[in-house]
C-alpha cells in the first residue's frame, strides 16, 4: 500500500524571491542607518562639550585658588569673607559656581545632554540650582589631586534618583549613573583639573576608592 501524501506541497524560495527579500532587508537597513548615525554622532558630541564644560570649571576652580588662598572655596569658612563651606556642606550647589562668576560663563554650568536644566542669563539675575547640571565635591582640595571635584548629576542609589541637597555615601554604597545624558554614564572632574569618563564599574572600582575618603560627600543641585 503506498503511503499517501498531503494535497499540498511544501514550496522553498525561488533565487528570484529570495533577492527580493534581501533586497527589500537592505533597503530598510539603509534608511535606518543614518538616523541611527546621526543620534550617535549627536550623543558623542554633547559628551564631548560636557567634558569640555567640566574643563573649564576645573581651570577657573584652579585660578581661584592661587588667587584667593591657594585652594578650593569649599575649604574656606563664611567668615573668611570668600569661603562658602558651610553652605556647600548644607548641600547648595550653586553658591560654589557663584564664587567664580568672574572666570566662568553661566552656559557652562549646564550638561548639552541635560533635558531638565536651562542655563542663566547671568549670574545676578535669580541664578540658582535650576541652572546647574554639576555637583559639586564638598570635600575636593588642590591637596588631594584624585578627589572628586565635580560632575554629571544625574546619580542613582539602589534604582532611585538622588535628590537636590548634601548626598553622603559610602565608597561601597551601590551608586551608579542612571540612563539620563550619557546612558549610564557620566564625567567626572578631579581636583588635579584632569576630567574622566567613567561608567558605574569604572566609579566603584578605581575612582571612588582613590579618593581616599571613607565618606563621599557631594552637594547636588
Amino acid at each position: 500500500m503506498k503511503p499517501s501524501r498531503p494535497n499540498q506541497r511544501c514550496r522553498a524560495f525561488t533565487l528570484v524571491e529570495l533577492l527580493v527579500v534581501i533586497v527589500i532587508l537592505a533597503v530598510l537597513a539603509a534608511m535606518l542607518l543614518p538616523a541611527n548615525s546621526g543620534s550617535h554622532r549627536k550623543a558623542v558630541a554633547m559628551r564631548i562639550a560636557c567634558v569640555n564644560n567640566l574643563k573649564q570649571i576645573g581651570l577657573a576652580y584652579r585660578l581661584w585658588g592661587p588667587y584667593q588662598t591657594g585652594d578650593y572655596p569649599m575649604q574656606y569658612s563664611i567668615s573668611t569673607g570668600y569661603g562658602i563651606k558651610e553652605l556647600v556642606q548644607n548641600g547648595n550647589a550653586y553658591v560654589s559656581y557663584l564664587t567664580l562668576s568672574n572666570l566662568v560663563t553661566p552656559k557652562i554650568l549646564i550638561c548639552p545632554a541635560d533635558a531638565n536644566r536651562i542655563a542663566a542669563v547671568s549670574f545676578s539675575t535669580g541664578f540658582g540650582n535650576q541652572n546647574v547640571s554639576y555637583f559639586v565635591g564638598v570635600d575636593a582640595s588642590e591637596q588631594y589631586p584624585q578627589r572628586i571635584l565635580s560632575g554629571d548629576d544625574n546619580f542613582e542609589i539602589g534604582g532611585f534618583p538622588v535628590k537636590s541637597g548634601l548626598l553622603e555615601f559610602s565608597t561601597n554604597a551601590p551608586i551608579a549613573w542612571s540612563i539620563a545624558r550619557h546612558r549610564y554614564s557620566g564625567n567626572i572632574l578631579l581636583a588635579d583639573g584632569s576630567v574622566q569618563i567613567t561608567s558605574s564599574n569604572s566609579l566603584h572600582q578605581w575612582l571612588l576608592p582613590q579618593t581616599d575618603l571613607a565618606t563621599n560627600r557631594f552637594a547636588i543641585p
